[in-house]
């Protein structure tokens, strides 16, 4: 707690849904340079489940998930996406309308591996451009 009051990075973000002062420092440390990603796919590639690639001849066959990278992170993203998928169903999905689609469509889990992805693409954001958390306004079309 002491090195996450004291680091910038880390305090902005907190500030992202589902990232706590465990998940921020993880991050902060894990990633000293974001500028070694090109976008934030690539640093959700690098520590989260993503699908495996099955593809040849120009054909995309996206398989189940794969469990490489940094597990340790992987597991805190998915950790605070379920915490994030609880609360929007007791207080309702007025934040994450794109969430209440997923949800929809396919089971708990696998909308917070797509949840903790989304977050992990937020924090690589959030470092490059070092700026804090801004809550993107809900619209009626989304």
């Amino acid at each position: 707690m002491e090195w996450h009051r004291t680091h910038d990075l880390s305090r902005k973000l907190e500030g992202i849904p589902g990232v706590g002062p465990l998940v921020a420092t993880a991050l902060a440390a894990s990633v000293p340079d974001p500028g070694v990603f090109r976008s934030g796919r690539d640093l959700s590639a690098l520590d989260l489940p993503i699908p495996k690639q099955n593809s040849s001849g120009g054909k995309e066959k996206l398989g189940g998930i794969s469990k490489a990278g940094n597990r340790y992170l992987r597991q805190l993203l998915v950790v605070g996406a379920m915490a994030v998928i609880k609360r929007a169903k007791l207080l309702g999905y007025t934040r994450h309308p794109w969430l209440v689609s997923l949800m929809e469509r396919r089971s708990t889990k696998v909308a917070a591996v797509a949840l903790a992805n989304k977050m992990a693409r937020v924090a690589w954001a959030i470092m490059n451009r070092n700026e804090p958390y801004r809550i993107k306004p809900v619209t009626a079309g989304n």
